[in-house]
């Protein structure tokens, strides 16, 4: 993080009216608001005085699709991550874990499309969560939920899997340790 009395850089002012044109576009900022908000920012000459201009904005803006490819590795996403609202996975011969529990998600509702061949995937949701694993067309596959329907986020899995496994489940948990 920058010191607040260094100067910006063009690059920064650009991502700082980035951020308010998508305000914009998102409802969040008015028009008026707009054009006061970047009048300041293109006058703006240190870091200090770019921070008023986006701090009753939302930090991180989900996107509306990641996708996410492996092959013959380990592809995993655990901790702290955005969600999207739509997940594309494409794997072949890998093992994936989508950990949702510590994740930021944007929307109650996400959607998971798996394209795997011989793979191991695993969800693994917070508590209050629910899954739908209906459409699915499988090979030589198995899928297995042990998240009974519930309100709060829903997970819906759907797209094609050749040769592998799926487990949703949520979060295991002995004392202190969590996987």
């Amino acid at each position: 993080m920058p010191k607040p009395e260094t100067r910006v850089s063009d690059a920064e002012r650009d991502k700082v009216v980035e951020i308010l044109t998508r305000a914009v576009g998102e409802g969040r900022l008015t028009l008026e608001e707009f054009e006061e908000r970047l009048s300041g920012v293109l006058a703006a000459a240190t870091h200090a005085e770019l921070v008023p201009f986006t701090a009753d904005l939302p930090e991180a803006v989900a996107p509306d699709v990641v996708e996410l490819r492996s092959r013959a590795s380990a592809l995993k996403r655990t901790g702290r991550w955005v969600v999207p609202r739509r997940l594309v996975v494409e794997a072949q011969e890998s093992s994936v874990k989508l950990d949702f529990t510590a994740a930021a998600v944007a929307t109650p509702t996400v959607e998971v499309q798996l394209e795997v061949r011989s793979c191991a995937v695993t969800l693994v949701l917070p508590r209050g969560a629910s899954a739908s694993v209906d459409d699915i067309e499988m090979v030589a596959s198995s899928a297995k939920t042990t998240v009974p329907d519930a309100g709060g986020l829903h997970v819906v899995v759907h797209g094609r899997m050749k040769a592998s496994r799926l487990r949703v489940r949520y979060q295991r948990r002995f004392l202190r340790w969590r996987w």
